[in-house]
């Protein structure tokens, strides 16, 4: 896969604020905020035909716009049911080969819940679905990054070691680095400068450079509890400290793209970019 040598700034899903809602004019009023990105999210079902795929990529490329993909929310690569894990698997495919059809560059999904298998257990289990889930789409002649999002609740799996184990040495999987997630499941203790940049270091060392070079990043506000993630927030409602992650972002000199989960969408995509540039 080609480096990405820039920073795109999106939102997850169509903008709040664009009129007629729909993926084409999503795209449109991306263009019409000033950001570059947008997230297609298929948290309900993969509801894109073959058609209207080929138009989005068609005025995603007009608009420079970068696409990526969020896979449905009804996956879990971990369960003991053989047949809910074969359906998960369809999940991610599907949502590759759409996305791919809409020229995605990459395309997220979360990943399960551990379900008492012990965390090393999990990691092992994931990988081989992976693999195959990568040389299935390598066979079809379709290549795009395949991403397991760091999570926020302490059930499910998903810590930043556990989804670096999962993508190390593995083509075109890298983790989707969720800074809220990483805020929410650490209850709050990563929070600084200092620790946001031990986030992309520990991605660093262990993936590379590379994967800093071709970063699929979520931001948002979030509330936690005892069991981590409660649910996003905007940024302004949230303690989280956006301003750091921007801040390291930079000073890492991140490239590929940062998609804002809060409710409000653009306006906190909007605030990201704007804090990003004035740095």
């Amino acid at each position: 896969m080609d480096v990405i040598d820039k920073l795109f700034f999106g939102t997850a899903g169509i903008p709040n604020s664009t009129p007629k809602p729909s993926t084409l004019n999503g795209l449109r009023r991306i263009r019409e905020l000033g950001l570059n990105a947008m997230e297609i999210e298929f948290v309900r079902g993969v509801k894109m035909g073959e058609e209207l795929a080929l138009e989005v990529r068609s005025l995603a490329n007009d608009l420079n716009i970068l696409l990526t993909v969020h896979a449905p929310y009804y996956i879990n690569l971990l369960s003991t049911d053989g047949v809910k894990t074969q359906a998960s698997i369809e999940r991610i495919l599907e949502s590759a080969r759409v996305g791919y059809r809409a020229g995605a560059w990459s395309v997220t999904f979360h990943t399960g819940y551990y379900g008492g298998l012990p965390p090393r257990e999990c990691v092992k289990k994931v990988r081989d679905i992976i693999r195959g889930i990568i040389s299935e789409l390598v066979d079809g002649g379709m290549k795009l990054w395949v991403r397991p999002e760091v999570m926020g609740g302490l059930a499910e799996f998903g810590s930043l070691e556990e989804v670096v184990a999962v993508a190390e040495g593995m083509e075109l999987v890298l983790p989707c680095i969720d800074f809220a997630h990483i805020y929410a499941r650490s209850k709050g203790t990563v929070n600084n400068y200092e620790g946001f940049s031990k986030v992309l270091e520990y991605v660093e060392s262990r993936l590379g450079s590379y994967a800093i070079r071709n970063s699929h990043i979520h931001i948002s506000g979030i509330e936690y509890g005892v069991r981590g993630e409660v649910r996003h927030l905007n940024l302004g409602e949230s303690k989280i400290n956006y301003q750091d992650i921007v801040r390291v972002i930079k000073d890492f000199n991140v490239s590929g793209v940062i998609i804002s989960e809060s409710p409000n969408l653009e306006d906190d995509a909007i605030l990201i970019l704007n804090t990003y540039s004035n740095l």
